[in-house]
């Protein structure tokens, strides 16, 4: 069974129902329960939907207790939720704003990474697989946007320590960086954003269903393989190369 995080749109939403479809039972949470209700609405197989904070000790806890209870193991986390600040130059940007990316998009996955490794250890058979989403943007950032390209550029960090520690518990940690899938959130690429040069551009984008179909493989290899880093994205994006 799979807990997938920010699964009530998006790439955790497309991920969960690949997921579905291929006859995982799926756990997914989010902040907001329409949008989950609506997801869970798409499913076929038993599934939970829990609207909560991971950014919350508590609330983290909550949602392994919940999926243990409902479910009796943790075969997978996709650690998918994460939010971006306003672009904007980082003296004009609330501290606040800072720490709510930091808290969502690092603490978060810490904290569902530390829940989902005591599970693994203790369920029998032991062990499980951890997905993180990472994203191009931490290695080739976008203007002003140091919350967001910080916190990715330690997931990286995170995926490669949690995969060493993993390795005598068969806990397998890897991550998939994505770029340029089509989402509400990332819907403004094709209206034009801002570029390193000043411009403002239109980007190609990439349907999210393909972003799901990479997941489902990284979630369905054998537990002695990991993929500790997969790069997804629009081909014709600009990230490789100049202009």
């Amino acid at each position: 069974m799979a807990v997938i995080t920010g699964g009530g749109s998006g790439v955790g939403a497309a991920a969960a129902q690949a997921l579905d479809s291929r006859g995982w039972i799926t756990v997914i949470c989010g902040r907001r329960l329409e949008p989950l209700q609506e997801a869970s609405a798409q499913m076929q197989n038993p599934n939970l939907s829990l609207a909560l904070d991971i950014s919350k000790p508590t609330a983290v806890e909550e949602l392994f207790s919940s999926t243990v209870e409902a479910f009796s193991r943790v075969d997978l986390l996709f650690n998918n939720a994460g939010i971006g600040a306003a672009p904007v130059p980082i003296e004009e940007l609330p501290v606040d704003a800072w720490r709510d990316v930091v808290d969502i998009n690092l603490t978060g996955t810490w904290l569902c990474s530390r829940a989902a490794f005591d599970c693994m250890k203790r369920q029998k058979p032991a062990g499980g697989r951890i997905i993180n989403n990472g994203s191009v943007s931490a290695q080739t950032p976008r203007p002003f946007s140091s919350p967001y390209t910080a916190t990715k550029h330690a997931i990286t960090g995170l995926t490669k320590a949690l995969s060493l520690e993993g390795r005598e518990h068969g806990i397998t940690v890897g991550q998939i960086d994505i770029g340029n899938a089509l989402t509400p959130l990332t819907n403004q690429m094709t209206h034009g954003v801002l570029q390193a040069d000043g411009s403002i551009r239109e980007e190609s984008t990439m349907n999210v269903s393909n972003v799901a179909d990479a997941v489902v493989l990284l979630a369905e290899l054998p537990p002695d393989v990991n993929v500790p880093q997969m790069t997804i994205m629009a081909n014709e994006m600009p990230l490789i190369g100049r202009g």
